[in-house]
C-alpha cells in the first residue's frame, strides 16, 4: 500500500483512499526540474498501481503550485533533442495518469506548472492563484499542453489570449472562464481538495478510472467514436460485482460497499 513519505522535492501524504502528492521546492516557487518531473511521474504511476488508491490530489502547497520550468531545463535544448527529452516524456506520462486527479492550486501556476494543473480532471484554486503561459515572452511556445488544454476548458478565445499574450490571470477570472472548478479562501485549498477527493472516492473504484478513460477518449476520437466507446466501457462495468452492489444498495436505500471487482 502506498504510504506517506517525504522524498525531498516530492512529498506523499496518504489520507484513506486519497493520496496527496506535493511539489516541494518552495525556495524557487516550486519550479520544475528533472527531479520534480521524475518524482511526479513515479509517484503518480505508483498511485495508479495501488488498488487502494482511488483519487489523487496534486498540489504545490498553500504557497505556489509551480512557477514553471527551471530555465536551465530549456537552455541548450536542440529541436530534435527536446522532442525526445526525459522532461518531455515525463509530462506525457503525467497526462496518462489513470485515476482521477484533483489539482489544488495556490499562488503562481505558470508555464509547465499550469500545464500540469490543467491536465488534471478537477482544478480547485485558492483565491491567491495566478494561472498563465508566459513562454511566448521568451520567444518560444508552451511545450507540454499549454496550446491545447486551456481551449478544452475555456474555448478558443481564452486559449489564444493565454498562448499569444503570455499574461497571467487571477483565480476568479479563471473560474468565470471555466479554467478552474472552484475557488476557496487562501489557506484552505488542500483541505478542500482532499474533502472533494474523499467524496469522489466513495464511488465505485472500477467506475472512477473507467469514466476518466471515456471522457479523455475525446482527445483522440470523434464524437461518434467516443459515444461508442462509452457504451463498450459501460457494458463491461455492468458485469462487475461493484455494479451489482451499487444497484442493490440503491434499491435497499443504503450506502454501497464497493470492493473494486
Amino acid at each position: 500500500m502506498m504510504q506517506s513519505r517525504d522524498s525531498g522535492v516530492i512529498g506523499v501524504d496518504r489520507r484513506g483512499h486519497v493520496v496527496v502528492i506535493r511539489i516541494q521546492r518552495p525556495e524557487v516557487r516550486n519550479a520544475l526540474n528533472l527531479a520534480v518531473l521524475e518524482g511526479l511521474r513515479d509517484s503518480l504511476a505508483e498511485a495508479d498501481r495501488d488498488d487502494s488508491v482511488r483519487v489523487i490530489v496534486l498540489t504545490g502547497g498553500e504557497g505556489d503550485f509551480s512557477a514553471g520550468a527551471d530555465i536551465d531545463m530549456l537552455s541548450g535544448q536542440t529541436s530534435a533533442g527536446y522532442a525526445r527529452s526525459v522532461n518531455a516524456r515525463c509530462f506525457k506520462e503525467i497526462r496518462r495518469t489513470e485515476k482521477p486527479l484533483v489539482a489544488a492550486v495556490s499562488g503562481f501556476c505558470l508555464g509547465g506548472g499550469c500545464e500540469i494543473a490543467l491536465a488534471c480532471d478537477v482544478v480547485i484554486a485558492s483565491d491567491t492563484a495566478r494561472l498563465g503561459q508566459p513562454e511566448i515572452r521568451l520567444g518560444i511556445i508552451p511545450g507540454a499542453g499549454g496550446t491545447q488544454l486551456w481551449r478544452r476548458r475555456a474555448g478558443d478565445g481564452v486559449q489564444s489570449v493565454a498562448a499569444l499574450g503570455g499574461a497571467a490571470i487571477g483565480a476568479f477570472t479563471a473560474r468565470r472562464a471555466g479554467l478552474v472548478d472552484r475557488v476557496v479562501p487562501c489557506g484552505g485549498v488542500i483541505e478542500e481538495a482532499c474533502q472533494f477527493g474523499a467524496e469522489l472516492a466513495k464511488n465505485g473504484p472500477l467506475a472512477l478510472p473507467a469514466a476518466k478513460r471515456v471522457m479523455r477518449a475525446s482527445w483522440n476520437m470523434s464524437l461518434s467514436g467516443t459515444l461508442d466507446h462509452e457504451v463498450s466501457v459501460m457494458a463491461g462495468l455492468l458485469s462487475s460485482s461493484d455494479a451489482a452492489e451499487g444497484i442493490a444498495a440503491f434499491q435497499q436505500k443504503r450506502p454501497p460497499v464497493f470492493e473494486g471487482r
